[in-house]
């Protein structure tokens, strides 16, 4: 039990993690009362300093505490997405949703990518059954597509980190992308506060603009480079595309949500532990970068030696 801490890879990365919030944390507190940015950031990075302790322990913990773990951050993020748009009285579509969470995390725990693969399908069945189990069809439309719609982000596709898992050094895979898709959005994030004038989608997410993303995705990959021990091999195919992944897929799941924060009037629903917005803004990101990650680092693992 617990082994992983006697891997000295393991201690020092949650030692350098650690020890770059802690100092970060440190310096935001002198400053967080000059504006309400360096406030925000002082609360993110308190969030964090608390999470990150959490995350470690539970990424080290015997299978499959770890995917069970999974399994309750999916379902917060379902509950948080129920209320966000206003279907949370909708019990049925609700409990649907939990089940087909749990079944998700069953296939992973079995390590059958048939059936995970065919859950979208008979999700998409078992709620089509609903309106003709309550003999009712209003707004049961909307209801399905917002029902099938939350299964495929927050369930499906978040849940390819269980497949991460599973890999080769999958523990370090699963610690390495959250790091990076981290580290790029609160770059990209806390940059276009202070530079940039070309907002990236106006609409969509104000507070973001080019020129920030210009100076982070590159960063983001030098930083991918710079933890490159964590990964299977240091070759650079896999800390680039990495990298990418991180960049493009967290840019992509951010905006995505936001789409549909936008669209209901809604900015955040609930904490997330000090300061950091809703439970969903923290997952957000990863409900594009997990698949890709996952897929990208299967390819890389199994593809014919030349």
């Amino acid at each position: 039990m617990w082994e992983m801490w006697r891997d000295p890879v393991y201690v020092q990365t949650f030692a350098l993690v650690m020890g770059v919030l802690l100092f970060l944390t440190a310096v935001f507190f002198f400053l967080r009362n000059r504006n309400t940015h360096a406030q925000a950031g002082w609360a993110s990075l308190v969030s964090w300093s608390i999470a990150t302790p959490i995350i470690f322990a539970l990424i080290s913990a015997p299978w499959p505490w770890a995917l069970i773990g999974l399994g309750i951050v999916a379902t917060s993020g379902l509950k948080i997405f129920f209320q966000l748009t206003g279907m949370y009285h909708r019990s049925y579509f609700i409990w649907a949703s939990y089940f087909g969470v749990a079944a998700l995390c069953y296939a992973v725990h079995i390590g059958s990518r048939e059936l995970f693969n065919m859950m979208p399908m008979i999700f998409f069945g078992s709620i089509c059954l609903i309106p003709i189990i309550r003999n009712s069809h209003k707004q049961m439309i909307q209801y399905m597509a917002l029902a099938l719609m939350a299964f495929m982000f927050l369930g499906w596709s978040f849940l390819h980190m269980g497949w991460i898992l599973k890999l080769d050094r999958g523990p370090y895979l699963l610690i390495y992308i959250t790091i990076l898709t981290e580290v790029f959005d609160n770059l990209s994030l806390a940059l276009s506060r202070f530079i940039g004038k070309h907002k990236m989608f106006s609409r969509i997410t104000p507070r973001r603009n080019w020129e920030a993303f210009a100076i982070a995705a590159p960063l983001t990959i030098f930083l991918a480079f710079s933890f490159r021990h964590l990964l299977p091999e240091r070759s650079e195919a896999f800390w680039l595309t990495s990298g990418v992944a991180a960049v493009l897929g967290g840019s992509l799941g951010d905006l995505v949500l936001s789409v549909i924060r936008r669209d209901l009037g809604i900015k955040d629903v609930g904490v997330f532990i000090i300061g950091r917005g809703d439970f969903l803004s923290v997952i957000d990101r990863l409900i594009f970068v997990a698949p890709i990650f996952y897929y990208l680092m299967w390819y890389l693992e199994t593809r014919p030696v030349m």
